[in-house]
């Protein structure tokens, strides 16, 4: 997996386990927020609720359009995110490792 680490802002979903509680963020540094989030240092909801393996990502040009995409996942049905993520990530596996080879 390539990533472009010069991409200039990233909107990504965690999950908790396969199929189990998501959370849609954005952030212009994915290695250093789910590092955060997996340290429990981010806080908050994925904390609280262990959601920390990274599912899906998408890539963008610019933090405006990588914001107004999570904007619009965080408004999908559930259902539609699954689908995301299956699409791309059929075995759910956790993308992280991939990113800091």
């Amino acid at each position: 997996m390539y990533v472009n680490f010069e991409t200039i802002g990233f909107t990504y979903i965690l999950a908790s386990t396969v199929v189990g509680t998501l959370y849609v963020g954005v952030t212009s540094d994915l290695v250093k927020r789910v590092s955060e989030h997996k340290n429990g240092t981010y806080g908050g909801f994925t904390a609280k609720y262990k959601v920390h393996r990274l599912v899906y990502f998408e890539e963008f040009g610019s933090m405006e359009l990588a914001i107004t995409r999570e904007k619009q996942l965080k408004k999908w049905k559930r259902a539609w995110k699954i689908q995301l993520i299956e699409s791309m990530n059929p075995k759910w596996a956790d993308l992280f490792p991939q990113l800091v080879r």
